[in-house]
């Protein structure tokens, strides 16, 4: 799977995550917006850890840079 998620994005993302987990997991425990966020910060977790984000490709976003080509040399 290609990565469309930039390394900064990725940062803010773990970061993020890791305050809505916190929110969802203490303060807003066996509720129904705790449980929001729970499922928000999971995603955003995932998201960062892996590099990709399924709403970024139906969108057509691309934060990372793409991958340069390194020409390959043949040999006769």
């Amino acid at each position: 799977m290609k990565t469309n998620v930039g390394v900064s994005d990725r940062l803010i993302r773990l970061l993020l995550s890791s305050i809505f987990l916190y929110l969802g997991l203490v303060p807003f425990n066996n509720s129904t917006l705790g449980t929001g966020f729970l499922i928000f910060g999971g995603v955003a977790f995932l998201t960062g850890l892996v590099g990709f984000c399924g709403l970024y490709r139906l969108l057509g976003i691309r934060t990372d840079r793409p991958q340069k080509q390194i020409p390959c040399l043949r040999l006769n």
